[in-house]
This record gives structure tokens, sequence and C-alpha cells, in this order.
């Protein structure tokens, strides 16, 4: 029995560090791209058009896994240290002799493609390994991921983006690389694994004839269109508020407060749905983020004392309840569909966030700064209604 408990400990915590050092592949162009020699880039729709094909190749990456069962079929352990491996080379692709936007596009591409081999194959391994407490552990998770997110804003701050994007690049391929071997070689497959040994193309449809599976499925996309629209343009609140109001800010050191908080909420949210369930938490993050969100506007103009506490708040209830719905689609996908399950549901939601942000972009151009965020409540109330609904 001890030494059961020793080895799930082991592997939930290979699993976490490998998670955190595969994705650092995610958010490396944001500090390496504009430094790249290339005139081009000084354009800012080229820089975001080479950030957003990272998320075009998650999300293709996704929809073939799930499509393929990947993570079903085969040793996700194995996949994981495969994909860390691949996406670890696309990213080196930005160090090619003679690089042009193409290339970097290209680059980009894979590397968010191969990232689908690593955060929901991370949770599928994390999954196998419990059969009750998952909701705590994908907390961990999820919040590895968000304080990855997270770094560049800080590195932004301390003037650490002067760092030549060539040992960036070679660190965190390395880094990328260090985790899949961490997996490969150190977690092998749960002992809750249910292995499908054929393809079946019907797989998809049959977990969303599931009604818990589907209002879980609703849910986290709900919470995925206000997700990334807000860290994305946090920066943008931050700054507009600063002028608004005179304060001068250190604004790349809040965005990384007001994200790496996330990462906190994430883990504690994971320790009380071990006594309140993933479901009580996942509904109290959409409440509090949802409410935020429509009250930012009288936010705007309240007092630095306020202002800042309030944002703190919101970044902390915006993706706490991220880990709980990945454990709701887990409990309540077929066995031997769990994998899949749980590349679907990224793929569809990450899939959203880009209509989201490109909505939401429009709708900044529409509006003063102070209405910015309100159209995301949108999406917690949307996620409220299906997790509470008793016919979706």
């Amino acid at each position: 029995m001890y030494a059961k408990m020793r080895t799930k400990l082991r592997a939930t915590i290979l699993i976490i560090l490998a998670q955190f050092l595969g994705t650092t592949l995610w958010f490396v162009g944001n500090i390496t791209i504009p430094q790249i020699p290339l005139p081009r880039l000084a354009d800012t729709v080229a820089i975001g058009n080479a950030l957003a094909a990272v998320q075009f190749g998650f999300i293709t990456g996704t929809l073939i896994f799930a499509f393929l069962a990947l993570a079903d079929r085969y040793s996700p352990s194995r996949l994981f240290l495969i994909s860390a491996l691949l996406g670890a080379l696309a990213n080196l692709a930005l160090l090619l002799p003679s690089i042009n936007m193409n290339t970097i596009l290209v680059s980009r591409f894979f590397t968010g493609f191969f990232l689908a081999g690593i955060y929901p194959v991370g949770m599928k391994i994390a999954s196998d390994y419990y059969e009750k407490g998952l909701g705590k552990v994908l907390g961990y998770l999820v919040g590895a991921l968000v304080l990855g997110t997270a770094l560049p804003h800080l590195f932004n701050s301390l003037g650490i983006v002067a760092f030549n994007y060539k040992t960036i690049t070679i660190v965190t391929s390395a880094l990328a690389v260090t985790g899949g071997l961490l997996i490969g070689f150190g977690v092998p497959d749960g002992p809750y694994r249910s292995a499908q040994k054929k393809m079946q193309l019907w797989a998809i449809p049959r977990l969303f004839k599931v009604k818990a599976f589907r209002k879980a499925a609703m849910g986290y996309f709900g919470h995925m269109w206000e997700l990334y629209a807000f860290w994305g343009f946090i920066p943008v609140f931050l700054t507009q508020y600063s002028y608004a109001s005179n304060d001068i800010l250190n604004v790349s050191f809040w965005s990384y407060c007001i994200i790496a908080i996330g990462s906190l909420s994430c883990a504690l949210g994971g320790h009380i749905s071990s006594r309140l369930g993933s479901k009580t938490v996942a509904r109290l993050s959409l409440i509090t983020s949802g409410i935020c969100c429509l009250v930012s506007p009288v936010i705007f103009n309240a007092p630095l004392f306020i202002f800042i506490p309030f944002l703190l708040v919101w970044g902390a209830a915006v993706v706490s309840d991220s880990p709980q719905f990945s454990n709701l689609v887990a409990q309540n996908a077929l066995p031997e569909y769990r994998g899949t399950a749980l590349t679907i549901v990224n793929c569809i939601g990450f899939a959203l966030t880009i209509v989201s942000i490109q909505i939401f972009s429009k709708w900044a151009l529409l509006v003063d700064p102070q209405y910015l965020f309100i159209i995301l409540a949108i999406g917690p109330i949307f996620g409220c209604i299906s997790i509470l609904s008793k016919n979706s």
C-alpha cells in the first residue's frame, strides 16, 4: 500500500514538472520572435500572426490526436516523450540560417502541433493514476501551465527580454526535452489506463452523447471564451487605466501578478474540490469571474488600491475552474476514450479562444476602455447555464 502511494506521488511530481517544462515552448515566442533580425517582424500584425500560429498548430494537433485516438491506442507516456522531442526540434527551427517569415510561421505552427501531445496528454497520464482525487492533481498541472503563461510578463518587467533570442530558444528546447525524458523514462502508464486497441471513427460523437460529459464540455467552452481574451488584453486594460487615472504602473509586472496568481488558485481549487467536488469549484469560479466582467466598468474608475486587488481576484477566478472542468470531462468520459475526450475538448476550447479574441479585438475598437471586458461575461454565463442545466 505504501509502495503504491509512493509510486503515485512520484509520478504526480514528475508529471507536473514535465508539464511545466514542456509547455515553456508555448510562450517562448512572446520573447524571442520580436528579437529575430527580420524587418517584417517590426510589423505588429506579423508578430501577432507568428504567435497565433502556435494556437492554430495546437488546435490542428489536438484534432488529429483526438480523431486518431492516439493517447488511448498507444502509450501516453511514449506519446508525451515523442511530442516533446519533436516540439523542441520545431522550436529550434527559429535558429535556421536565412530565416524568413514563412519559416517562423511553420516553426511556430508545428511547435503548437506537438504541444497537443504534451498538455492534454499530460492530463491523460495523470488521470490514469487517479481513480479519485484527480481534481487536486489537475489543479497543480494547470497551475504549472498558468505560471508558464505569466513568465514572459515577468521577464519583460525585469528587463530579461534583453537575453539573446538564440539562447532562450535553445534553453526552452532543452527544457522541453528534459520534460519529455522525465515522462518517457520516469512515468510508466498508470494502473487505471484502459487501452483502446483500434481507432473508432464514432468515438467523438459517442462521447458527446453522454449528458454529464456534454455539460462538463460546454462549461469548459464558456470558461475558455473568457480566459485567453482576458489574459491577452489585461496589459491593455492596465495601460488604459494608467492613462485615465494618471497612476504610474509597471504594466508588465502587474500583468504577471494577475495571471500568475491563477497558478495558486488552481492548486487551492484542487484541494477544495476534494471536499466540495469539482462541479462546485467550477461553478463558484465561473460566477466570480462573471461578476468581475460585469462590474469591471465601475472598477475602472476606482482608486488604485481597489483596482489592483480586484484584478488579482479576477485573475485567480478566471482560471481556477479549468482543472476542475478537465476533471469533470475525464470523470464522465467513456474510460477507453478518456485521452480522446480530454484532447477533443481542448481542441474545441482553444479554437473558441481564437473566435473570442477576434471578436474582442473588434469590440475594443468600438467602446471606451472601461467597457473593454464586459463582453467576456458571455462565457461565464453560458458556462454556468450549461453546467447547471438539467436538460442539456
